[in-house]
């Protein structure tokens, strides 16, 4: 086994996959012999060569465009933006052609192609490197969004997206890069997409997060169950598709949902969890649904970023309110 942090999980998974498949190739924005600007593909262009690791302009839409022709062509590209607010520019390649091609082909071609972009506040940065947009990509039909939140995810989830035939948008949470380590297979394992992770099984409340939030979320549930409260915690792992299945069971046995996470309220990926525990689970409710997210404003700079993303303590106050209800 080996004891990983999770930008070390990302780098691994790439080394293995580049290893076993020769049609991967991985480039961006000083992808190549920096290693990228978190240092996600740290000798990878020493061990695998300039022609399967390289550096690109500066320039996203000819990124992500070159990646689609590619992938269409018999590569597996998996590209980095170096933040995700940068993909803005891109983001005309990603929805016109990434996700469409298989319906537009007819199924005669393929993208099999993995988008990666650090995300998320609480590095300290300004607000294009800071944004949460999980939610523009998970609304476009024929995109994967993944997002982990432990080294072990995030090097199984990351092999699922290489291997995957469709496009996979993968967000990586920045603000855990190296906040903890834990013990990875050393050989390649996939976790499946589309698949949500029960990380505490409880009686009295649901809660979904994903990213960074889950610790945050730990955090606060250690706090309140020592007032005898019994919380089931569930890691979302994936944006698009969602499990609606496992929420749903889980609502039915709790009776009460809460959905915690960083990017802006309105519009955002909990709008969308509630209306399915809506659907799937209304008379087992005990409590109306809740969403805990940030504000709907642009991240602040530094000195405010503390007043802007929800923390333990803001948690811990929402979810006895709804326990409490």
């Amino acid at each position: 086994m080996l004891v990983l942090n999770l930008i070390e999980a990302i780098t691994d998974a790439l080394d293995v996959e580049m290893g076993l498949d020769d049609s991967i190739v991985v480039f961006g924005e000083d992808v190549g012999f920096e290693g990228g600007v978190f240092r996600a593909t740290k000798g990878l262009q020493k061990k695998y060569g300039e022609k399967r690791c390289f550096d690109t302009v500066l320039a996203e839409a000819s990124i992500i465009g070159s990646g689609i022709g590619m992938a269409i062509n018999g590569l597996k590209p998996v590209v980095e933006l170096q933040f995700s607010g940068f993909m803005f520019p891109g983001y005309n390649q990603i929805v016109t052609h990434a996700a469409r091609m298989r319906n537009r082909s007819r199924g005669a071609y393929t993208v099999p192609m993995v988008i990666r972009m650090p995300y998320g506040a609480g590095v300290r940065a300004l607000e294009h490197h800071s944004e949460s947009l999980e939610v523009l990509f998970a609304h476009i039909a024929g995109l994967k969004v993944v997002i982990p939140s432990t080294p072990y995810d995030a090097k199984g989830l990351m092999i699922a997206a290489i291997r995957d035939p469709d496009p996979v948008i993968f967000l990586e949470p920045k603000r855990i890069y190296r906040a903890f380590k834990q013990e990875v297979p050393e050989d390649d394992y996939v976790i499946p997409i589309g698949k949500a992770k029960i990380l505490k099984e409880g009686n009295d409340l649901t809660v979904v997060s994903w990213g960074a939030m889950v610790r945050d979320v730990q955090n606060a549930i250690a706090i309140i169950e020592k007032e005898g409260f019994s919380i089931e915690h569930i890691d979302l792992r994936t944006i698009s598709p969602i499990d609606r299945e496992t929420i749903i069971e889980s609502v039915k046995k709790t009776g009460r949902f809460v959905v915690v996470h960083e990017a802006a309220q309105s519009f955002g990926p909990g709008a969308e969890l509630i209306t399915i525990v809506n659907e799937g689970a209304f008379l087992y409710l005990e409590a109306p649904p809740t969403r805990i997210a940030s504000p709907d404003i642009i991240v602040p700079l530094p000195k405010g970023e503390h007043h802007y993303l929800v923390n333990k303590n803001t948690i811990k106050d929402e979810l006895e309110k709804v326990l409490k209800y």
